[in-house]
């Protein structure tokens, strides 16, 4: 390789591109402390000379943030909202007296913005990314109802158990552009799952945007040891109502497709919840269903600062796997349920990202902004 080659590969890096591109776009940026760069304040970029410095948690890591807003209605999501938007689909019942849960999924090509000014071309299920977030019971009998609106062939494939007709591979639930399938199952196992297109090159099916949480809450009736837990996690019951519980998906973007990410984020925009704290009220329990679906890089994580969790692997136990740890890693579709609280802290703001510092600094990280209970 010549000294030229060397020089261009060293000089053109991933986070080197990130921040040409957010320069380059509309006048975002990545902000900085230093005199005469941006900070964000919250609306938009001002000068830091002789401006008031930006909100506290917004100046965490040296103020490594993204300037500016993401248009979410162009978008068609909302981070702040993604959070908590379980899809529960139809429900009807089966001649031999069975639930019948039914969802309508469509595969869109759509372009998405994942940070301030910097827009993805990306492959969708029902416009979003990531994917609707679906939720059902254990035992109940599910109808995915999937039709191929996109440009390329696509197909859903279920983290579940199905019979091999119904694994959306090619050759089994793999449709071309305008045609539908409908894969049909029951809800099994309980737990924290996932669902992603399978058509190749699944490196770049699932990078672009086809995946999305499939979540099978337990049946209580079933595991009658532990029905107490497992009416928790039941959507709809009120021991699941005293849960604030949270859909996050960790994914990252290509934006040059050179097999590796400039952006990073949970659920899709950079920085969202940085800009946007989640909310959580201090004396209730948390409950976050989390999944990891970046491409390109072998391993990713979570980390809770100033607090515990503990936590209970693909989430198909009522008991945790592990308890009382602050950090967990996944690789590529490994998802968990996390619990913890915050009763015996004081209110304020609590960060929680990755332990690879660069995705830190590309996107993903967040706060939870934990308040009194509100009236």
């Amino acid at each position: 390789m010549s000294e030229v080659s060397v020089w261009f590969r060293e000089k053109i890096s991933r986070r080197g591109l990130l921040w040409g591109g957010l320069a380059a776009a509309g006048g975002s940026a990545i902000a900085g402390t230093a005199a005469g760069q941006s900070v964000h304040s919250g609306h938009g970029a001002t000068s830091a000379a002789g401006a008031a410095p930006p909100p506290a948690h917004l100046a965490a890591h040296g103020s490594m943030i993204t300037v500016g807003d993401v248009d979410n209605e162009r978008n068609g999501f909302d981070p702040s909202r993604m959070v908590t938007d379980w899809e529960t689909g139809s429900v009807s019942t089966l001649p031999d007296g069975r639930t019948l849960r039914t969802f309508e999924i469509e595969a869109i090509d759509k372009e998405i913005e994942i940070a301030p000014g910097i827009m993805f071309p990306a492959w969708t299920y029902n416009g979003r990314v990531p994917g609707p977030a679906l939720r059902a019971t254990e035992g109940e009998h599910l109808r995915m109802v999937f039709r191929n609106s996109g440009s390329h062939p696509h197909s859903m494939h279920f983290h579940g158990i199905h019979a091999a007709r119904m694994d959306g591979v090619p050759g089994a639930g793999l449709i071309g552009p305008g045609e539908e399938f409908v894969y049909e199952f029951d809800a099994r196992p309980f737990g924290c799952h996932l669902y992603h297109c399978h058509a190749l090159p699944l490196k770049r099916h699932i990078h672009k945007g086809m995946y999305g949480l499939f979540v099978i809450d337990p049946d209580p009736a079933r595991h009658p040891e532990l029905a107490d837990v497992a009416r928790s996690r039941l959507l709809g019951t009120p021991e699941n109502a005293e849960w604030q519980e949270f859909a996050m998906v960790m994914n990252g973007f290509d934006t040059n497709f050179d097999n590796g990410n400039e952006v990073y984020a949970v659920n899709t925009v950079a920085h969202a919840y940085m800009k946007r704290p989640i909310r959580i009220v201090r004396n209730r329990p948390v409950r976050i269903y989390l999944a990891n679906v970046v491409e390109f890089d072998p391993i990713n994580s979570f980390h809770l600062h100033a607090n515990f969790f503990d936590y209970f692997e693909q989430g198909t136990t009522l008991t945790p796997t592990l308890r009382t740890v602050d950090l967990i890693t996944q690789v590529q579709a490994q998802r968990g349920i996390l619990e913890f609280t915050y009763k015996d802290h004081e209110t304020g703001l609590y960060m929680f990202h990755p332990h690879q510092s660069e995705f830190t600094e590309l996107g993903w990280t967040g706060m939870f902004d934990v308040v009194e209970a509100v009236a």
